[in-house]
């Protein structure tokens, strides 16, 4: 009998998780539609609208989504707002959000870093520590080796490849993202996660209280409605 409660738990969690997932990816969506309705013409929204199909979205709410951001079904006032700052021992964060209030936003995202012994940055006072690129991580295994991993995406057009730890880590130009992940999706190559993102180009160790503090800043952020994705360059190990 004591089952009951523990199962319904994990499933309100659960479906919490999930409701905040779609959330975001609504939103993203509903952004990346403004500049095009049209997925085939429109990577940004094709990239939102896959990330949104791996998380078993259904397809209406997709398709509202879309509608909201063309201007169809009224006014979209999000605004898409990029944050920098530090963490514990330094640590260099990106912070992407989009909201409908960026003074409830700055708020809630300078009081996350405050309390975990961070603080909010001026633009570019991070920035230039990371690179915007193109970036597909597969399980190596799973996709085949990590020689038909590699051979397909430096063919497609990718800069690099790092294998290590049973996963192999696509890297390519933005502008050949789509190219890229079409040719590895060809070759049977399905990614546990592909997007666009703001890599470090060096990472910072870091270990003991100040990882665990780090963790809890990066959950933290993670819970909040209006951030979208956290950059960072810890090296956190395991």
């Amino acid at each position: 009998m004591g089952r009951g409660p523990s199962i319904e738990n994990r499933k309100n969690a659960e479906d919490a998780r999930r409701g905040k997932i779609f959330t975001k990816l609504i939103r993203e969506i509903t952004v990346a539609a403004r500049t095009g309705a049209d997925p085939a013409g429109n990577p940004r929204l094709r990239a939102a609208m896959d990330k949104a199909l791996a998380a078993n979205m259904p397809k209406d709410t997709m398709e509202r989504a879309i509608r909201r951001g063309s201007g169809a079904d009224g006014a979209d006032d999000m605004q898409e707002l990029r944050y920098e700052g530090y963490g514990p021992s330094g640590i260099a964060l990106i912070i992407d959000a989009m909201t409908d209030n960026p003074v409830r936003t700055v708020a809630e995202v300078r009081h996350a870093l405050t309390k975990h012994g961070g603080n909010l940055g001026t633009n570019g006072s991070v920035a230039f520590q990371f690179k915007r690129v193109g970036e597909l991580v597969f399980d190596t295994q799973a996709a085949g080796s990590e020689d038909r991993v590699l051979e397909t995406a430096i063919e497609a057009g990718a800069d690099d490849v790092v294998a290590g730890g049973g996963v192999s880590e696509v890297l390519c130009a933005p502008e050949q993202f789509e190219t890229v992940k079409a040719a590895l999706h060809a070759a049977g190559c399905v990614p546990i996660r592909a997007d666009i993102v703001m890599r470090p180009e060096n990472r910072t160790a870091v270990s003991g209280e100040a990882a665990q503090t780090l963790h809890e800043l990066l959950d933290w952020l993670d819970a909040l409605d209006d951030v979208q994705e956290v950059y960072h360059n810890a090296e956190l190990g395991d």
